[in-house]
């Protein structure tokens, strides 16, 4: 039986002499170990200039036990061997994922173990001074570590240091442009900043960055809807906001609560292009979801009373008087109009 497989990473090497020997190491336990029954070729993969072992996507759409076990094999014998990075493998089956796989050094090296240590304090609410510590640290060791760098950038942007954080997503993404999370941590900077035009084009790269089975690719999705009604580009919104309201997300995913939010605002665009029945429809799915973040409940039922009235149907008025209860100015003028 084969199935899909896909990988995605970077590893680098830290020297000339580090990235020659993993070169020929890797070539030799290809040949040798798995008769050339891997699913990377070490000519396309291996980047002489960055010394590095790059595979922005690869997809192998027939591969086997086999092959995958190999692949998987040789890419934890790499990882023993580099300084930064990760990779990341799925093994699909009719759209299903049935292996997951992530892999990153954990040598002893100092750079290795410091990065580490930071990104595990990053977790740990009140100890950012110690994570940015280490993750400085594991910059000073190899200053090429783009991964140290998106997580530094990340910790300052949870210190609202946001011109520090821009300054080490744009180090990141400078080592590897490939990469999605320095690209969308830059782009929620920016939106800080209501620069929601520069915000896009850094969600456009973390899009192509990631792939459909990763929930940043619909997170990237939904917040690049969200831009593009910020700058009332109404068919950009929808086009986005359609296709993450059509996901269906299982609740362990990060962005199941996020769907009442995209529905709602996926409305909002269908009631600025006119197209009423379907933003009906939206409204109503998002207040049928009980629980969602971050969703201006006053917003929601403002246009649901104003689709409602734009199909000649009753309710609106309902509609306006709830959400006025929940604060809406707009909604308050309405009613004291009719």
């Amino acid at each position: 039986m084969t199935y899909k497989a896909i990988f995605s990473g970077h590893f680098e090497f830290g020297s000339e002499r580090s990235y020659q020997k993993m070169v020929e190491m890797f070539e030799h336990r290809s040949e040798n170990y798995y008769r050339n029954a891997i699913l990377l070729n070490g000519e396309e993969v291996f980047d002489e200039e960055s010394q590095s072992l790059h595979v922005p996507r690869e997809i192998a759409p027939a591969a086997s036990s086999k092959e995958w076990n190999n692949t998987i094999n040789i890419l934890k014998f790499v990882a023993d061997y580099a300084i930064a990075g990760s990779f990341s493998a799925w093994m699909v089956n009719e759209g299903k994922v049935l292996k997951h796989l992530f892999i990153e050094p954990s040598s002893d090296k100092a750079a290795v173990q410091a990065f580490l240590k930071g990104r595990e304090l990053v977790q740990e609410e009140g100890r950012e001074q110690e994570a940015m510590k280490a993750l400085s640290r594991a910059i000073e060791k190899y200053e090429r570590h783009a991964k140290a760098y998106e997580r530094r950038g990340f910790v300052n942007q949870q210190l609202r240091n946001y011109d520090d954080a821009i300054y080490d997503y744009s180090k990141s993404i400078d080592i590897n442009p490939n990469a999605a999370e320095p690209h969308l941590g830059r782009a929620l900077v920016y939106i800080v900043k209501e620069d929601y035009a520069t915000a896009i084009a850094d969600l456009v790269f973390a899009i192509k960055g990631s792939i459909p089975l990763q929930p940043m690719f619909w997170q990237s999705r939904r917040i690049k809807g969200e831009c593009h009604l910020k700058l009332e580009q109404w068919e950009k919104a929808a086009l986005e906001l359609k296709f993450v309201t059509k996901r269906p997300f299982k609740e362990d995913d990060p962005n199941y609560k996020w769907r009442k939010r995209a529905f709602s605002n996926y409305g909002i665009a269908l009631f600025e292009l006119g197209k009423y029945e379907e933003a009906l429809t939206a409204f109503d799915t998002a207040l049928s979801i009980d629980s969602g973040l971050e969703v201006p409940q006053s917003e929601l039922l403002l246009y649901r009373g104003m689709t409602l009235q734009q199909l000649g149907k009753s309710g609106f008025q309902k509609a306006w008087e709830e959400a006025a209860n929940y604060g809406s100015e707009r909604a308050a003028e309405l009613l004291q109009a009719i």
